[in-house]
């Protein structure tokens, strides 16, 4: 299946796995690379030398492009830009900020900048600054989310933009993945699906959450402070959404979720800690290889469509 983004990144399918923050190391994303999607190293709030010892590691597993995923507010965010500038890495996705002022220093160096957007503005404004392409993210997926929903806001992205459009947020099997497709979008941006990855070094804790959840496990914190996030219920969201109720202050709400995410990931407490996945998850039944996964999204996406056009067209 070719597109302009499979072209670009010169990647077999247009899967495109999610810089998810303490989830996105090396072994994750080098293994959807090998599986003929693209990976990408989520930076987070990580020191530049973290990133390019994970983007080394990931080298070792895979010879196809490896991508980084960059936190614009992260206080180390000059390292990880530079890092990655010396590393030659295929692609960058960014998010949590205007990546305008790094753009010329990566073209320079031959990596594609596709940065994650929740608007039409936004959309327009990184095609303006030179964007290869974008990630148009609806408010279904995991982390951090805007407002609009994937079905809104991609075609209108679509409409807005030449350059290729990336759907993401609530894209879990082929049947998502042709859908948006159909919109316009020339790849799509798995994120939770590939927690649960056999290759995923998350804790078991967190994978057996994510496949246990129900269609209506998935819960948003945070819009009181502006800065919304979805996760899975648990204890520490019935407690964020209680004080948010009460107007705590925000400084209290962020002491409750700090380090919430490691706690999660890293040592298993799926009850304190934040399990970020997104209104997807309910779909999501088994672990599997990174390869699995990517065939199989792309045998049922072919199925669908070819299934569909068939009834319609008779």
């Amino acid at each position: 299946m070719e597109t302009r983004i499979t072209k670009l990144l010169g990647i077999e399918y247009p899967i495109i796995q999610g810089g998810m923050a303490w989830v996105a190391n090396a072994n994750l994303s080098a293994n959807v690379s090998k599986a003929g999607g693209i990976g990408f190293i989520g930076a987070a709030n990580a020191p530049g030398e973290w990133v390019r010892s994970e983007i080394r590691k990931a080298r070792e597993i895979t010879d196809k492009p490896i991508g980084v995923n960059i936190m614009l507010l992260s206080q180390y965010v000059d390292e990880v830009v530079q890092v990655v500038v010396e590393e030659k890495v295929a692609a960058v996705t960014t998010g949590a900020g205007n990546p305008a002022k790094y753009m010329q220093q990566w073209k320079d160096a031959g990596i594609k900048v596709i940065p994650v957007v929740a608007s039409v503005a936004l959309a327009k404004m990184m095609q303006r600054a030179g964007a290869d392409a974008v990630v148009a993210e609806g408010m279904e997926s995991g982390g951090h989310i805007g407002d609009s929903t994937t079905m809104a806001l991609l075609p209108q992205v679509v409409d807005a933009v030449d350059i290729p459009v990336i759907a993401a947020g609530g894209i879990g099997d082929g049947r998502g993945m042709a859908a948006a497709l159909m919109m316009g979008a020339e790849a799509v941006q798995i994120g939770t699906r590939f927690i649960v990855a056999s290759e995923s070094t998350v804790s078991q804790a967190y994978k057996d959450r994510v496949i246990a959840a129900k269609d209506i496990d998935s819960v948003v914190t945070g819009r009181s402070t502006g800065h919304p996030v979805r996760s899975l219920r648990n204890e520490m969201t019935r407690q964020y959404l209680e004080m948010e109720k009460n107007g705590v202050p925000f400084e209290e709400l962020e002491l409750l979720t700090l380090g919430a995410l490691r706690k999660a990931v890293v040592e298993g407490d799926v009850k304190m800690g934040t399990v970020m996945a997104g209104q997807i998850a309910g779909l999501i039944k088994k672990e599997q290889t990174c390869e699995e996964i990517v065939k199989e999204l792309m045998s049922e996406a072919r199925q669908v469509i070819e299934d569909r056009y068939a009834k319609f067209v008779g």
